[in-house]
């Protein structure tokens, strides 16, 4: 059994479930629009560009799931889900996920959107396990806070070793899957690595150590 490891967004999903989270909240008037958007908008092009300060990030991404209440939260995801998350799912990202499954390769997401954000998606792709971003909470609220390291960069090599250390698998014949540059720590370290749709960094990356390039759109 192998480790089958899959970036999620703009990899799994045909788009980026945290910005489009932060969009539907404008969308919804539950956030200062115009504000929130520039924002949404600014983060998003350092993380493309790779330039991404998580710190910043995350205390401006996690400010919203402290100022509402859990059950607002939970009726607010399930929307989202019906209205951003499914139009984002890829057929051939199914197919993927069930031949990684039928080899019975170990299915892992790992991300750096928030678990509040990415764990229901995680569920509704049928994978093992996610490994995330955590939210930090208290008393059944989120602080705004993260709890333990942000799962980004090589943040995501740091989570994965963590993880392997609770878990009886190991990286010995392991696949990843990402579109991301922001992920070459974690790409570098599997056996298999692949990009997927990838930006041009990564792509470039890809080809001078010829790794195998897909798309799943």
């Amino acid at each position: 059994m192998a480790l089958a490891i899959f970036d999620l967004d703009n990899t799994l999903l045909n788009g980026d479930s945290d910005h489009a989270w932060g969009e539907f909240l404008c969308e919804k008037g539950i956030v200062d629009t115009d504000a929130y958007r520039q924002a949404n908008d600014y983060f998003f092009d350092q993380y493309v560009a790779g330039t991404l300060d998580i710190e910043e990030f995350l205390e401006f991404a996690l400010k919203p799931l402290a100022e509402l209440e859990p059950e607002q939260l939970q009726s607010l995801h399930q929307q989202f889900m019906t209205e951003k998350v499914a139009t984002m799912m890829l057929p051939k990202a199914a197919a993927l996920l069930q031949k990684h499954k039928d080899q019975g390769d170990y299915t892992l997401i790992i991300t750096a959107t928030n678990r509040f954000v990415t764990g229901p998606i995680a569920a509704k792709l049928g994978v093992d396990e996610i490994i995330a971003t955590d939210p930090e909470m208290i008393d059944g609220r989120y602080t705004g806070k993260v709890a333990g390291t942000p799962c980004f960069q090589a943040g995501k090599v740091t989570r994965l070793n963590s993880w392997l250390k609770d878990n009886p698998y190991s990286l010995e014949g392991s696949y990843f899957y990402s579109d991301s540059n922001n992920d070459l720590p974690l790409l570098k370290l599997v056996d298999h690595p692949v990009a997927v749709d990838a930006d041009e960094t990564l792509t470039a990356t890809a080809k001078a150590n010829n790794w195998e390039i897909i798309s799943l759109r």
